[in-house]
């Protein structure tokens, strides 16, 4: 009955001074939002992350030639031409924490079908690729080991090259031609979207890599090879197996610098989940601020309606009102405030957190956590910056209380 009493009083005195309140609440309001939002905005650059974790597959790293020198000269990393298809089924057989190897031949071609024509990535590979990379095929089938060792001119083709070549039309079993050689569409590969460069995946053909040596570049070696470890824990014991076993195949001195060299995938996308988790607490925190600030205004409002209301207060406890009821009517007021404001603004932050994608193309997800610790937050904000004021208003002498003026 006591809390009904002061709910009722407490809103009563708010609706008097109705654009006051809505001023003192407008800070929590902004600061509740922003925390939301916020979180939001690092929750969705972390998903976007382990998307492209997901994407790329688990526990990888990936080997490409070393750089050349000639002249005096440096180039590139990749210019020579020292991996072979031998290293990536030796790498596969003896070292122990590797489950898969898959030898890679990249380029760029024309893909011509019909009277369409597009542009994009050429892989030449062997099915182990797909399984060290997880991609489904999901219509058609992949090519086998039969057809990599025939050289056969089968292909598999991305979502945009399927868009942009065939449209609507079924592909499978129609022609493409790449650099005047026919093949034949075997399969059409599941949706990967953009890599971690912002590089579209599905935007590729992928060939049998006999093919693509012998028939589309003309070459022996591999230009890379994507690498599985048995486990996440192994990928370390992995890399380091690999290079002195690349050392050894390549007969490399020991003084002598590597011709290859290993990039590990799983310490990058670490490295960039561990940069989105510290964004995504760096932006809650820096809008956790705007929660203090609201508090801080919340308190400012109470002290100077205690000054205010001194009268009222005297004659509350002249007609009996213990300090305990004062102290419950002017932290109830507090706390409502706080409440309403971290009502509003949860609609407010989580609008804009659904709004945002659409706006600025930013991935976002709204997290229940940060919706419940902001409410609580700002629950919190309006008991403890309201305490003080209400402790004041308590401690005011009743007969000091109705002479004030």
């Amino acid at each position: 009955m006591a809390l009904q009493i002061n709910i009722s009083t407490a809103l009563s005195s708010l609706r008097v001074n109705k654009l006051r309140a809505g001023l003192t609440m407008l800070g929590v309001i902004i600061g509740v939002a922003a925390v939301i939002a916020m979180v939001a905005i690092g929750q969705g650059a972390k998903d976007r992350v382990s998307k492209q974790i997901e994407s790329m597959g688990s526990n990888l790293f990936l080997i490409l030639p070393g750089a050349s020198t000639s002249g005096g000269l440096r180039a590139a990393t990749g210019s020579r031409t020292t991996l072979t298809m031998d290293d990536a089924e030796a790498i596969r057989r003896e070292v122990p924490a590797v489950s898969n190897a898959a030898p890679i031949v990249r380029g760029s071609a024309q893909v011509v079908a019909g009277n369409q024509n597009w542009s994009t990535i050429l892989l030449g590979v062997t099915p182990s690729f797909l399984e060290v990379r997880e991609w489904g095929v999901v219509k058609g089938e992949a090519f086998s080991e039969t057809e990599v060792r025939g050289s056969a001119k089968a292909a598999l083709i991305g979502r945009t090259v399927k868009e942009n070549l065939f449209g609507d039309e079924d592909p499978i079993g129609q022609i493409i031609r790449i650099k005047n050689v026919p093949f034949i569409v075997n399969g059409v590969l599941s949706e990967k979207g953009q890599n971690s460069m912002g590089q579209d995946q599905d935007d590729v053909v992928i060939v049998p890599i006999t093919t693509a040596q012998k028939k589309l570049f003309g070459i022996t070696y591999v230009t890379g090879m994507m690498v599985k470890a048995s486990a996440p824990a192994q990928v370390k014991e992995a890399v380091d197996d690999t290079a002195r076993l690349l050392r050894q195949r390549h007969r490399i001195m020991p003084k002598q610098e590597d011709d290859f060299t290993i990039r590990n995938l799983t310490e990058i996308f670490t490295l960039q989940e561990a940069t989105s988790k510290t964004m995504m607490l760096l932006l809650g925190s820096i809008a956790s601020i705007s929660l203090i600030v609201g508090g801080i205004g919340i308190m400012n409002i109470m002290l100077v309606s205690v000054t205010e209301r001194t009268k009222e207060i005297g004659i509350r406890r002249a007609i009996g009102a213990t300090r305990k009821d004062i102290q419950s009517q002017f932290l109830t007021e507090a706390v409502i405030l706080s409440l309403t404001g971290g009502i509003i603004g949860i609609l407010l932050g989580s609008s804009v957190a659904i709004l945002l994608p659409y706006i600025v193309e930013w991935e976002t997800r709204i997290s229940p956590l940060s919706i419940l610790g902001a409410f609580g937050f700002s629950a919190a904000t309006g008991i403890f910056f309201g305490l003080y004021p209400a402790r004041k208003a308590s401690s005011v002498h009743p007969i000091e209380a109705l002479k004030y003026e």
